[in-house]
């Protein structure tokens, strides 16, 4: 039985900071979906049906702070992994991430190796590779019926 590839949402308005990001997780056989906004990352969310999304703050449309909290009061992603990636480093911003419901923050420029082992703490759950398992299933089916 093959594994299903985790999928790992990166929303940042920076492009080169979602390329690092990306390529660094690629390298773990991770598969990476990208946002550069509030909006695109909530299409992304459902759309996708991520396993962890990595969250900056500052975003145009939406701020980090409101997608993590619409992302928790959605029943089918209440226990969704979420890390918020941020270049802001006080106490308060790290509290108001966690009370919008964040997993974890960590603080820009980050270190590669301590971003992926982040990352693969989340993924290398049972309930991570329940959802993955469940996401290519369901796309699985959605090819079926669409070469009827």
């Amino acid at each position: 039985m093959q594994v299903a590839q985790p999928v790992v949402l990166v929303v940042d308005d920076s492009p080169t900071v979602r390329k690092i990001v990306q390529i660094t997780l690629q390298r773990e056989n991770i598969r990476v979906v990208t946002a550069g906004d509030g909006l695109s990352a909530l299409a992304a969310v459902s759309d996708t049906q991520p396993d962890l999304i990595l969250l900056d703050i500052v975003l145009p449309r939406m701020d980090g702070y409101n997608i993590c909290h619409l992302v928790r009061n959605n029943p089918e992603y209440r226990d969704l992994p979420i890390i918020m990636l941020s270049g802001k480093d006080g106490i308060f911003d790290k509290m108001r991430g966690r009370l919008a419901g964040s997993t974890e923050y960590i603080t820009k420029p980050f270190d590669s190796s301590e971003l992926v082992q982040s990352v693969r703490r989340y993924l290398d759950t049972p309930a991570a590779r329940e959802r993955a398992a469940r996401r290519e299933s369901q796309q699985g089916m959605r090819l079926r019926r669409g070469m009827r």
